[in-house]
C-alpha cells in the first residue's frame, strides 16, 4: 500500500491549506482502518496531529490542532483530508499521513508505531 500525500505549500500566518492523502489500493474499504496525520518540524521529533477511524469513534486531535484543524475522509476514494485553518509559523513542518487496517483505540491513535503504512510527506511552510 502506498499513500500519496499532497496539498502542502507556503502560506502566511492566519491562512489555510488542505492536505490530502490517498491510498494506492482500497485496502481500507473494509471499515476497520485508521488513518492519521503526523508532523515533523526541523530538528524535532515526529508529532501526532490528527486521526480518523473508519468505523466510528470520532476524529482524534492533538491539543495543538483542536479548533483549527479538521480531519475528514472521502468514502468513495478513501482519501484522508486535513483542513488546516488559522495557521501559525509553528505549524511549519513536513506533514506525513499514516495508515493501518486496524481500528486503533483512541489512546493509541497518536503512536506512530501503530501505523503500518506511511506517505512521503508534504511540506507546509507558514510565514509570519
Amino acid at each position: 500500500v502506498q499513500l500519496q500525500a499532497s496539498g502542502g505549500g507556503m502560506v502566511q500566518a492566519g491562512g489555510y491549506v488542505r492536505l490530502s492523502c490517498t491510498p494506492s489500493v482500497r485496502t481500507f474499504s473494509s471499515g476497520s482502518g485508521t488513518m492519521a496525520w503526523f508532523q515533523q518540524a526541523p530538528g524535532k521529533e515526529r508529532e501526532f496531529v490528527a486521526a480518523f477511524r473508519w468505523s466510528g469513534g470520532g476524529p482524534v486531535y492533538a491539543d495543538s490542532a483542536k479548533g483549527r484543524f479538521t480531519v475528514s475522509r472521502d468514502i468513495p476514494t478513501n482519501t484522508l483530508y486535513l483542513q488546516m485553518n488559522s495557521l501559525k509559523p509553528e505549524d511549519t513542518a513536513v506533514y506525513y499521513c499514516a495508515a493501518t487496517t486496524r481500528r486503533l483505540i483512541t489512546s493509541r491513535t497518536s503512536y506512530g508505531i501503530d501505523y503500518d503504512y506511511w506517505g512521503q510527506g508534504t511540506q507546509v511552510t507558514v510565514s509570519s
